[in-house]
């Protein structure tokens, strides 16, 4: 459930897809091409969107050491596969489709707010496959690219132990040199998503371990490539490579993937490839993490959207009550989208939804354009660099609040089974979680990239909000917001400055337990950016195509936006230019 009209405007109006299809390594692209691979994600998403709901009745079981699962979920696989759509982006030299970022990243919402479980197969074997095209060997790209592109492999990253869970630096699988130039892996994995089911051929492990003797902490962390079964060098498929399944992880949600807990060499028969340079991994494997991030961000948004849709399509059809004023006894009930309070849950889920896919829209662009080389790429990356936990983690956030919004709107029915909205918050409650916590999310934000280079990242944030403010508008409420968020961006330097200025005086421990207020200050600010550019967007069409109930949609959720969600920074803003240090204070004792 999505809006196949909204999806189209913020790809070709919001985000201007034309722009980058204009490039010549796009020449065979154009808005018809587009729209065509947008049908073939809704065909798929016709069957995957039902088969969410009985993934989530009955979900994948442990059972004499593989994987069992709805014989659906295989023939679902397999249309991703035959569309072509797990490895779109990849070069067609490697069996991809060259597609742009953008474009794959608008069909994964496609298909995320059909079925979640199933498009992150795809996501993860993307994420694997870049990551070899990145930094592997030739020999590897040609040994591994195909069959990922394909789908015929799928792919996962194994990071997490029982023991370190998101604290990389205490791992302890090692990884022993052999005299072939291969390594023997030794040790055990946890929380790994898609790390054992029978839908593909193969699984390809993009594994974290250390090798004996390198340095301390994640300084020693190297990357791997671990087969489930041994590949020979034509891309063939031979025996079992000592990866044993040790258990499915029972989840709340998200049930139409795996979770798993994997034992590696068991029988010291677990042979790994070395990705790029020894004690190097981690940095490698940050560009799997970061596009993760943004995928999830965009999943979230997607779930967002189908909860919204659900509740909208309800509200519009049950009748239930009378407006406080026309209380005539026998007068017919009205539908409860007529009452306001309904509205407002609504529009607080539309206000949420939309901006999200902007911007992850937004930053699949920036990933393009880098990509591409162009003229911006340099400040381009720094601005993915610094928006990267934000479009993971406001969407995870907020989006799920707009999911309990769907469940508000249907009340008592929304608690049920009967209706998806509580299935999809339940998969939606996920996300704040994997790909680094909301917690981990923040620190990232204000410990890292805020200062980055001397606060360069932080200045092209800036720089880009600065562009949108100066855009000419003749609509008083876009000039409104306008006017808005520059306030809004004032408060952000301000708050930014007092934050670290404050810090040499307390310490960055006291700094660090507000990061997660300001990662939900910044990315408000940066939402309401996301809706002046939607409303800018809007304001365009209009001028050329009329006005329309879609085009005034946008401006109303935008008012809602900037008049309920943005005044809520000024109040967080002056708790974190003091540092408030109520959690930092806290003594576990007291508890």
């Amino acid at each position: 459930m999505y809006d196949r009209q909204d999806l189209t405007f913020q790809l070709f109006d919001v985000a201007k897809l034309d722009h980058l299809l204009a490039h010549p390594r796009f020449d065979a692209l154009d808005r018809s091409a587009i729209e065509g691979f947008l049908d073939a994600a809704d065909h798929i998403a016709e069957t995957a969107e039902p088969l969410a709901a009985r993934l989530d009745e009955t979900p994948p079981t442990y059972r004499d050491g593989k994987v069992d699962m709805l014989p659906e979920a295989q023939s679902a696989f397999d249309a991703l596969r035959e569309a072509g759509l797990i490895g779109g982006p990849l070069p067609e030299t490697y069996g991809g489709l060259g597609l742009p970022e953008t474009v794959h990243q608008a069909l994964a919402f496609v298909l995320s707010a059909a079925n979640i479980g199933l498009t992150a197969h795809g996501m993860l074997t993307l994420g694997a496959a870049r990551l070899i095209e990145s930094f592997g060997t030739t020999a590897q790209k040609e040994k591994y690219l195909p069959p990922l592109a394909e789908g015929r492999f799928t792919g996962t990253m194994c990071l997490s132990e029982p023991h370190a869970g998101s604290s990389l630096a205490d791992i302890t699988t090692k990884a022993i040199p052999q005299e072939d130039g291969s390594y023997k892996i030794i040790g055990r994995k946890m929380w790994i998503s898609g790390g054992d089911h029978e839908l593909s051929e193969n699984i390809i492990h993009l594994l974290l371990a250390k090798i004996p003797g390198g340095p301390e902490g994640i300084k020693g962390i190297s990357l791997f490539i671990v087969p489930k079964k041994r590949v020979d060098d034509e891309g063939g498929v031979g025996e079992r490579n000592d990866v044993a399944l040790a258990g499915l992880n029972h989840k709340m949600g998200y049930k139409g993937i795996t979770n798993c807990a994997l034992n590696f060499g068991e029988n010291e028969a677990c042979i790994g490839e070395l990705v790029g340079e020894p004690h190097n991994g981690l940095r490698y494997m940050f560009q799997m993490m970061n596009e993760a991030r943004v995928a999830v961000g965009l999943g979230a948004a997607a779930l967002g959207q189908s909860g919204y849709q659900a509740s909208l399509a309800y509200a519009k059809e049950r009748p239930q009550g009378r407006h406080p004023d026309e209380k005539t006894p026998g007068s017919g009930q009205i539908p409860i989208i007529e009452h306001a309070d309904i509205r407002r849950l609504l529009l607080a889920q539309k206000a949420a939804v939309e901006p999200a896919l902007a911007l992850g829209l937004f930053c699949a662009i920036l990933l393009d354009r880098i990509e591409l080389g162009e003229e911006t790429a340099e400040t381009d990356a720094l601005l993915l660099d610094f928006l990267t936990p934000i479009a993971k983690s406001w969407p995870s956030e907020f989006c799920l609040e707009a999911n309990k919004h769907a469940i508000q709107v249907l009340g008592g029915a929304g608690y049920t089974k009967d209706y998806p909205v509580e299935r999809l918050y339940r998969d939606n409650r996920l996300n704040p979680i994997h790909e680094g916590t909301h917690g981990i999310q923040g620190q990232d934000l204000l410990g890292r990239k805020v200062t980055i280079k001397g606060g360069a990242a932080a200045q092209a944030f800036v720089a880009a909000v600065t562009a949108d403010l100066k855009r000419p508008t003749d609509d008083k409420d876009i000039a409104a917001f306008q006017e808005s968020l520059k306030q809004a961006l004032d408060r952000f330097g301000q708050t930014t400055m007092a934050i670290l200025g404050k810090t040499q005086e307390v310490g960055v421990r006291r700094m660090l337990s507000n990061a997660t207020l300001y990662l939900d200050f910044t990315g408000h600010l940066v939402m309401a950016w996301m809706w002046l550019r939607i409303c800018l967007a809007a304001e365009e069409v209009r001028r050329n195509e009329g006005d329309s109930d879609f085009l005034k949609g946008k401006v109303q959720a935008a008012r809602y936006f900037f008049n309920r969600e943005l005044p809520r920074t000024k109040g967080w803003a002056e708790t974190l230019s003091s540092l408030e240090d109520s959690a930092f204070a806290m003594q576990a004792d007291w508890f």
